[in-house]
């Protein structure tokens, strides 16, 4: 063989190497139809999981979709067991102290829901059991605004497990986002007899929108994450994504 043809040969074995996309393990919560769920066989699907392959295709990324409970999905991207999160997660202050959020992708404010022709002012809070889930924003505004008016918190690692205990009178709200209240409760048949009750909470401090979450450090995949969200945003596939689930926008299109 001379150097021409060993050369060629080199270089055609090198294209798959050139070619091999990056490998990603991403880890979502499936509680949460239309943003996540599992179909009977077995695959994963929903806003978030579409969201995440039209990235990783734009990005040029290799995924590989997992679930887990929404509680652990943190600790496991900092324990390394997954390289990034898409999970509906609200950023805030505290969470970002933990791991490093893309641009947002979504916003949506949170609602009470409570028996329908319920009244919310500031007295009724008094006495009152309200469930939000452990590790959300709710959870937070909440804790600050409610609990010193005499609120008594209930925690949840699954909203459904919230919407049982309501409908079996041992709640007297469930605070969550609005979407997720609608979607998975109101809008079924346990739902009938319940509301959103009250004002919409869009407090900046609390709603900063939600995020893809990585790795603290990880500024190469960020980089690559969000230039891949720029880029569906821009040419229509996000739109597509989320017309596909939703009937009104849950991004701020300018």
């Amino acid at each position: 063989m001379n150097c021409k043809h060993a050369l060629a040969l080199s270089l055609l074995c090198s294209l798959p190497l050139l070619a091999q996309a990056q490998a990603v393990r991403i880890v979502t919560d499936v509680s949460y139809p239309p943003f996540s769920k599992v179909n009977p066989d077995g695959s994963i699907v929903g806003f978030d999981p579409d969201i995440a392959r039209a990235v990783c295709a734009e990005a040029r990324l290799q995924c590989e979709i997992s679930t887990m409970d929404f509680d652990g999905i943190i600790p496991a991207v900092q324990a390394k067991k997954f390289d990034m999160a898409i999970a509906s997660m609200n950023i805030t202050p505290e969470r970002a102290r933990a791991v490093d959020f893309s641009d947002m992708y979504f916003n949506i404010p949170g609602r009470l829901v409570a028996k329908q022709g319920t009244k919310v002012d500031d007295a009724w809070f008094k006495g009152k059991t309200i469930g939000v889930l452990r590790t959300s924003i709710q959870r937070e505004e909440a804790t600050a605004k409610w609990v010193p008016k005499g609120v008594k918190l209930k925690l949840y690692s699954k909203v459904t497990d919230s919407f049982l205990d309501l409908t079996n009178q041992r709640l007297d709200a469930v605070y969550l986002d609005a979407n997720v209240g609608d979607e998975d409760f109101l809008k079924k048949p346990m739902g009938k007899g319940y509301a959103f009750v009250g004002p919409v909470y869009n407090d900046p401090k609390y709603y900063m929108g939600s995020g893809m979450a990585v790795q603290k450090g990880n500024k190469e995949l960020l980089a690559k994450v969000n230039a891949a969200l720029k880029k569906i945003l821009a040419d229509g596939s996000y739109k597509k994504i989320q017309n596909k689930y939703f009937s009104y926008d849950i991004y701020p299109f300018k």
